[in-house]
């Protein structure tokens, strides 16, 4: 069995910006180069759209253990900082 690895957020995003800068901006300067950078960040792209749609899918409880932001925390804040 194989095991799929998610890609993560920032993938996706980074090819999403490198194909924009990639027409507009770099094609001014060279279109091949702009070709090839184009290319690769739809493969990127792909890749990532690949990932999502082979991912396994998370349980509710699993969606809480990853919600980071609603744990409460142990030490409260300052808590590094040594009392005299």
């Amino acid at each position: 069995m194989r095991r799929i690895i998610h890609l993560s957020s920032g993938f996706m995003i980074t090819s999403m910006l490198g194909f924009l800068i990639s027409v507009l901006f770099v094609a001014k300067v060279s279109f091949t180069w702009a070709v090839t950078f184009s290319i690769f960040f739809v493969l990127m792209f792909v890749a990532s759209i690949v990932s999502m749609t082979f991912a396994p899918v998370r349980t509710d409880e699993e969606e809480h253990i990853l919600a980071i932001h609603e744990q409460i925390h142990r030490n409260p804040p300052g808590h590094h900082k040594r009392k005299r």
